[in-house]
């Protein structure tokens, strides 16, 4: 067998911690709407209601009268009830990450949820997509099953970047006045750039970030460098990608060996599977060895498929 059901112990916690992940992202969400905050400012005999941003800039409301009190005391409550949720749900999913620990519900490496977590936090998630051996694991997950090993050993994970919205992504890069590299620096401190394959980030244990790209087209920017930092990543163009930028998303929920959680978006299974057969047997300049793990992957995919544990 390529896979086996989740033990049912594990299978509950999984359900449970997931469904209090995705809450707190929920909550997360509502947050950032109430970040900063809001004060009456007092000049002369003048009072107004200024806005607070979380970078320290300052918007006015307007002078103070009944509409602009209401504002703020609407303001100030749901910001306190928004946050003592997050601070509830907080303590929830600590004690649901440490659940999965102790009842081994996930198994993806921790460096690779860290490095998902980072980019949530940065407002980037949109702009990256897992794409390879590691989409695996949120497939397996999905189904409720443990795909074999020899299946998903890789020391490496591929993060497809969409230049279809890289308009936006500068925007978001831009405010958030940092490199890509250095986010993934606080996902793991050791992280650094391949100095002879400027698309890679490695960290100390060997493990590698790879940064894709589609084929440049229409007006497409290439070379393109993630931000203006000149230590920053250079995606590389790869074949057929197009195919995995153009797929329709599949966010899943996915557990880290030590039970941290992240969502994870990669491709859906079907274009996977797609894909992994023309790496098998048609992709030009392919190594033997990662054929065979290809068309063992895209078996594995099909047959979770073919039995309804997956939607295509």
């Amino acid at each position: 067998m390529d896979y086996l059901p989740l033990p049912d112990n594990a299978a509950r916690q999984f359900i449970d911690s997931s469904t209090v992940f995705l809450e707190y992202r929920r909550a997360q969400a509502v947050a950032r709407q109430y970040r900063g905050g809001m004060y009456w400012k007092k000049q002369d005999n003048y009072s107004y209601l200024v806005k607070t941003m979380p970078d320290n800039r300052q918007k006015r409301v307007g002078p103070r009268n009944p509409e602009t009190e209401a504002i703020y005391k609407d303001f100030m409550a749901r910001k306190a009830d928004t946050e003592a949720r997050l601070s509830s749900l907080r303590v929830a999913v600590r004690e649901a990450e440490r659940l999965n620990k102790a009842l081994k519900v996930g198994r993806v490496p921790t460096v690779v949820v860290s490095v998902l977590q980072a980019i949530e936090e940065a407002g980037l998630s949109q702009h990256f997509t897992v794409v390879g051996t590691h989409a695996l694991y949120a497939y397996e997950s999905a189904a409720g099953v443990r795909i074999v090993k020899s299946a998903l050993a890789t020391q490496d994970v591929d993060l497809l970047w969409d230049a279809r919205r890289r308009v936006q992504f500068m925007a978001d890069v831009g405010h958030l006045g940092t490199s890509i590299l250095a986010l993934l620096q606080k996902a793991d401190p050791s992280f650094q750039r391949k100095e002879d394959q400027l698309s890679t980030a490695i960290n100390d244990k060997g493990f590698e970030i790879d940064f894709l790209r589609r084929i440049a087209q229409g007006d497409d920017p290439h070379p393109f460098r993630l931000t203006p930092n000149e230590d920053d990543l250079w995606p590389v163009q790869a074949r057929r990608a197009n195919v995995l930028t153009d797929a329709r998303r599949f966010e899943q929920v996915v557990v880290s060996v030590t039970g941290r959680m992240a969502l994870m978006s990669t491709i859906e299974p079907a274009i996977f599977q797609q894909f992994k057969t023309w790496l098998a047997n048609e992709a030009p300049d392919r190594p033997a060895i990662k054929r065979r793990r290809d068309a063992h992957q895209a078996r594995i995919v099909q047959a979770l498929l073919d039995d309804g544990q997956l939607v295509a």
